[in-house]
C-alpha cells in the first residue's frame, strides 16, 4: 500500500514541472509582477506557440488531470473539459468564436472553470498553458479574460488591450493586408486607419465614437465583469444590480451617441422596429484572423426570420410581454409567482429578463430579447444561411459599436426601460432635499474643449509569425476625440453644526435639439450624461469642491499598450520587485477618459449642466464610503456602494420641474463644449 501512494505522489510531483516562484518553498503564491508576466505571455501572439520557455514546457509536460486535489472541485470542471478534446468535440483551432455561438460559449466556459476553480497560481497557470495548445485561440482569449477579470488569484493583474492582443476585429482590413506586406518583406511601418464609409454617409461623421477602440473596449470588458451566463450557485459569489447595470451601461452609451450627433449636426438616432426597414447599410470593412469577411448589410431591407435562431414574430412577442410586464407592474416569476417591479428595484429585475441571464425570474417566458436581437440584426447579410458567412460586427461585444444599427437597437431598448421608469411616481420635493445642505454656486475652471489627436497601436500580433523570423515594427495610427483638461467647481454651504457626508452627481445634457429648440427639462433629463460621482464631508460653514476631469469616477485611461506592460513587468522582475507600477489600470471597465465631454462644435454646442449634493448617509450601501471606496458606476464588486437608482435624482419622470428649482441641493447651468 505505500508502494502504491509513494507511486501516486512520484507521478503527481512530475506532473508539476519545474516553475520558478512556484517551487520556492517560502512563498505559497507568486508575485503579481511573475502573474502579470505569465498572463503577457499567454496572451503574446496568441495565434502561434508561446514565447515564454517555461510555459511553452508546462504547455508540453503538464497533466492536467494527474492531481485533482488541486482544485476546488475535486477535477470535475478539468475532467470534463479533457473528455470533451479527447473526444474530438471541441471546435477547431485558426476558426472564428463567437460568445452568441451556443455551442462555442460553453466550450469557453469549461475552460474558464477549470480556471476558476483552480485553488493556486501554479493550477491556474500550468492549465492555462496546457490548454492553449490545444482549444480555439478565441475561446482561449475569452475564458482567460473572463478568469483574470474574475478570480481572486488575478487581483493585481493587468490585461493587455483586447485591440492589441487580437487586432483583426479591430483594424481596417486594408490596413492589415498592409501589415502583412510589412512582414514579409521585413519592412517596419506605421499605416494609418480611417473610418469605414465615405462622406456619401452621413453616418461618417460620427465613427469616430463608435469605432474607437477604447469605446469597444469599455463595451467588451464591462459585458466581461457582467457576462449574461453568470450563474452564482457556479460561481460563488452575486453579481449586485447586474440587470440594473446593465440598463445603465447600454444607455449611457445611447445617449453619449446623440450628443455626438448632435454635435456633427444629426438628428438623435430613431430606435429599431422589426417590422420597419432598416434604412441604414453597414460595411464592416474588417475580416476575421479565420474565417474571412464580416458580413456587410444593405441600405433599405426589411427584416427576415433567421433560420435557426428567432422568427421575427418571436422577438415581437417577447417584447410585448416585456412591456405588459410594465403595464401590470410585475414580472410573472416561473413559478407563477408575481414579483413587483413598480419600485426603485424593479429596473434590476426588468434588466435581468430583457437582456437576459439566468438571473431572470422567467427565462422561458420572457426570452432573451436582447441578445437573440444582437444576433438577428446582424444577420440580416445572410439571414438564412445561404451563403455560409461568418457572425457579424454585432455578434462580438468588441465589434458592435462599430455598427450605426448598434445604437438603433438600444435605442429601442432603451424605450423599453422608460417606459418602466415614467411609470414610477415622481420624487416628492421632501424626498429629493437635503436639510441644511445648499449649492452656492457651480462653474467650470478650465476650457471645455475637444479636438482629435493620433493614437497608435501595435499590430505584430496581427500577422502569422514563426520564432525564426525576426519581429519588425509595425502599428496602425488612427485618429480619436480628446478634449482638454478642467475642473468642477463647486461651492456648498453646510448649515447644520456638525460634519456631514454627501454624494455629489454631475450630469448634463444637450441644450437644444437638431432644430435648435430647447429640451424640455423632462425630456433633457432623460438624455442626461453622468460626468461624475463622487463623495465628500463637509464641514460646518462653507465648503470650496474642486474636482478634476481626471478624476472621474465613470471614465478610465488607456491601458499601456502591450510592449510597455511586456517592459514594465520584465524591469520589475530583474529588479526583484515583486508588484508592477500599473495598478491603475487594473480595471478598463469605464468609458475612456477622453470621452468624458461630447466633441461640441466650433460655435460651442450647448449642455445644461446640473450638481446633485444629496445626503450621502442615506445613499450609502457601504460603511466609510468617502475613505475606502473607488468608485466606478459601471460595475462593482461586492455590494454595490450607492443605494440610489443610476441617474437619480433625474431618472424619474418630472412633471414639474419647479419641484427643482426650489431644490438648495440642486443647481443648473448652461455651458459650451467646443471644438478646434
Amino acid at each position: 500500500m505505500k508502494v502504491l501512494v509513494l507511486c501516486a505522489l512520484v507521478a503527481a510531483a512530475a506532473a508539476w514541472p519545474n516553475y520558478g516562484f512556484l517551487n520556492d518553498p517560502g512563498r505559497s503564491e507568486p508575485s503579481d509582477a511573475q502573474k502579470q508576466h505569465d498572463v503577457n505571455y499567454l496572451l503574446y501572439k496568441v495565434y502561434e506557440n508561446i514565447r515564454d520557455e517555461k510555459l511553452k514546457s508546462i504547455g508540453v509536460t503538464f497533466d492536467p488531470e494527474a492531481d485533482t486535489s488541486h482544485y476546488t472541485d475535486n477535477g470535475e470542471a478539468v475532467h470534463k473539459l479533457v473528455k470533451e478534446l479527447k473526444d474530438n468535440r471541441l471546435l477547431q483551432q485558426k476558426h472564428w468564436f463567437s460568445l452568441f455561438n451556443t455551442r462555442q460559449r460553453e466550450e469557453a466556459l469549461l475552460l474558464y472553470d477549470v480556471f476558476e476553480h483552480s485553488k493556486d497560481w501554479k493550477t491556474f497557470v500550468s492549465n492555462a498553458a496546457y490548454f492553449r495548445n490545444r482549444v480555439n485561440e478565441g475561446e482561449f482569449v475569452y475564458a482567460l479574460y473572463a478568469a483574470v477579470v474574475h478570480s481572486p488569484l488575478t487581483k493585481h493583474v493587468v490585461l493587455p488591450p483586447l485591440y492589441e492582443v487580437t487586432p483583426h476585429l479591430f483594424t481596417n482590413s486594408e490596413v492589415i493586408q498592409k501589415a502583412y506586406h510589412a512582414k514579409m518583406t521585413q519592412t517596419p511601418g506605421k499605416f494609418r486607419s480611417y473610418f469605414t464609409g465615405s462622406k456619401r454617409n452621413k453616418e461618417q461623421r460620427v465613427a469616430y465614437f463608435g469605432e474607437d477602440v477604447g469605446l469597444n473596449t469599455h463595451h467588451v470588458t464591462w459585458h466581461l465583469e457582467f457576462p449574461f451566463w453568470w450563474e452564482d450557485k457556479h460561481e460563488g459569489y452575486h453579481l449586485d444590480r447586474k440587470g440594473e447595470n446593465f440598463f445603465w451601461v447600454h444607455h449611457q452609451l445611447t445617449v453619449r451617441f446623440d450628443a455626438e450627433r448632435l454635435s456633427n449636426y444629426l438628428d438623435p438616432v430613431d430606435e429599431l422596429h422589426w417590422e420597419e426597414t432598416i434604412e441604414e447599410g453597414f460595411a464592416p470593412h474588417t475580416t476575421y484572423k479565420y474565417g474571412g469577411e464580416f458580413p456587410s448589410r444593405p441600405d433599405n431591407i426589411d427584416f427576415e426570420d433567421v433560420e435557426g435562431v428567432a422568427c421575427i414574430r418571436d422577438l415581437i412577442i417577447l417584447e410585448n410581454r416585456v412591456r405588459d410586464a410594465i403595464a401590470h407592474g410585475y414580472v410573472t416569476a416561473r413559478d407563477g409567482s408575481k414579483v413587483d417591479i413598480n419600485n426603485s428595484h424593479g429596473i434590476d429585475v426588468l434588466g435581468d429578463i430583457i437582456e437576459s441571464s439566468p438571473y431572470s425570474p422567467n427565462v422561458e417566458y420572457y426570452g432573451s430579447l436582447h441578445n437573440t436581437a444582437h444576433i438577428v440584426l446582424g444577420r440580416q447579410g445572410d439571414p438564412h444561411g445561404k451563403y455560409d458567412l461568418p457572425p457579424g460586427v454585432l455578434e462580438h461585444f468588441e465589434t458592435s459599436t462599430r455598427d450605426p444599427a448598434f445604437f438603433r437597437l438600444h435605442k429601442y431598448m432603451d424605450n423599453i426601460f422608460r417606459e418602466h421608469k415614467d411609470s414610477l411616481t415622481p420624487y416628492t420635493k421632501e424626498e429629493l432635499e437635503f436639510s441644511g445642505v445648499a449649492i452656492d454656486g457651480v462653474s467650470i475652471d478650465g476650457p471645455l474643449e475637444t479636438f482629435f489627436e493620433d493614437f497608435e497601436y501595435s499590430l505584430v500580433n496581427a500577422v502569422d509569425d514563426t520564432p525564426q523570423v525576426p519581429d519588425v515594427d509595425i502599428s496602425t495610427i488612427v485618429s480619436r476625440l480628446n478634449h482638454k483638461e478642467f475642473s468642477f467647481k463647486i461651492d456648498v454651504t453646510n448649515n447644520n453644526d456638525h460634519e456631514v457626508l454627501t454624494t455629489v452627481r454631475i450630469l448634463a445634457w444637450p441644450h437644444r435639439d437638431n432644430n435648435g429648440i430647447k429640451y424640455p427639462f423632462n425630456e433633457g433629463r432623460w438624455r442626461a450624461i453622468e460626468l461624475d460621482r463622487f463623495w465628500r464631508k463637509l464641514s460646518p460653514g462653507v465648503n470650496h469642491i474642486v474636482r478634476k476631469s481626471t478624476e472621474s469616477a465613470v471614465t478610465v485611461p488607456d491601458v499601456p499598450s502591450f510592449q510597455s506592460l511586456i517592459e514594465q513587468t520584465e524591469a520589475a522582475l530583474s529588479a526583484g520587485s515583486s508588484e508592477v507600477d500599473i495598478q491603475d489600470y487594473v480595471s478598463a471597465l469605464g468609458v475612456p477618459n477622453r470621452f468624458l465631454i461630447p466633441k461640441g462644435n466650433s460655435e460651442g454646442l450647448e449642455f445644461d449642466l446640473v450638481v446633485a449634493v444629496t445626503d450621502g448617509k442615506a445613499d450609502a450601501a457601504v460603511e466609510d464610503l468617502h475613505v475606502k471606496t473607488v468608485f466606478n458606476h459601471y460595475g462593482y464588486h461586492g455590494v454595490y456602494p450607492d443605494n440610489r437608482p443610476h441617474g437619480y435624482p433625474l431618472d424619474r419622470r418630472v412633471d414639474d420641474k419647479r419641484i427643482f428649482n426650489d431644490l438648495p441641493n440642486f443647481a443648473q447651468i448652461v455651458v459650451k463644449v467646443f471644438h478646434h
